[in-house]
């Protein structure tokens, strides 16, 4: 059982189908076009908080074929050079690009080359989701599994947990294991002990 929480991880591979929209339907859409060659550009960046969505939109399109660069942001002047002439190649060869960092491409201090490359294409905000987007995310998830999912567990995985939704998810689907090798049902309770257990190992 303390080998199963070792192995806690995102419980499937970063995709479309898996993302959960929110407020983020335009530039979902946009991802879409884009991809399938149905965009005036071939060039999407994606900005917002930690947890809005971006590293997953870039996996699902990096899969799709799209050429992709995440956390802008950090790269030093060597590695924003890199990028620049990425950039251009990737134009020059027609191919898909899609970036993301934590700003709009002119607020986080890049080379001004840089930062008007990526304000080329199409721009866009995302929304983290709500409280009550990622609760109904957490019951569509555990309805999915067929787990018997208390209202108070998932208050409880909202308040305590760690924000983002795969780590929540990945934690529901752990809390599933638990309750079947107990022959138990999900509880708080439970989630506590299964948590506390992680910590000590």
């Amino acid at each position: 059982m303390k080998q199963l929480l070792l192995n806690i991880q995102p419980p499937a591979q970063p995709g479309f189908d898996n993302f959960i929209v929110g407020q983020n339907q335009e530039a979902l859409s946009s991802l879409h076009a884009v991809l399938h060659g149905q965009a005036s550009t071939r060039f999407v960046y994606l900005w917002g908080h930690t947890g809005s969505g971006k590293t997953h939109l870039l996996l699902a399109a990096q899969a799709a074929g799209a050429h992709i660069a995440d956390d802008v942001h950090l790269l030093d002047d060597e590695s924003q050079i890199v990028l620049f002439d990425t950039f251009n190649q990737i134009k020059a060869q027609g191919g898909v690009l899609i970036t993301a960092g934590s700003h709009a491409p002119t607020q986080m201090g890049l080379r001004n080359d840089l930062a008007t490359r990526l304000a080329w294409g199409l721009v866009y905000q995302l929304q983290p989701l709500s409280d009550e987007e990622k609760a109904l995310a957490l019951r569509t998830h555990a309805l999915n599994r067929g787990i018997r999912l208390p209202e108070e567990v998932i208050s409880y995985c909202l308040r305590h947990l760690r924000r983002d939704l795969q780590t929540q998810m990945a934690v529901l689907d752990a809390l599933d294991e638990w309750s079947l090798s107990t022959k138990k049902p999900v509880t708080v309770p439970m989630l506590k002990t299964m948590l506390q257990q992680t910590l000590d190992l």
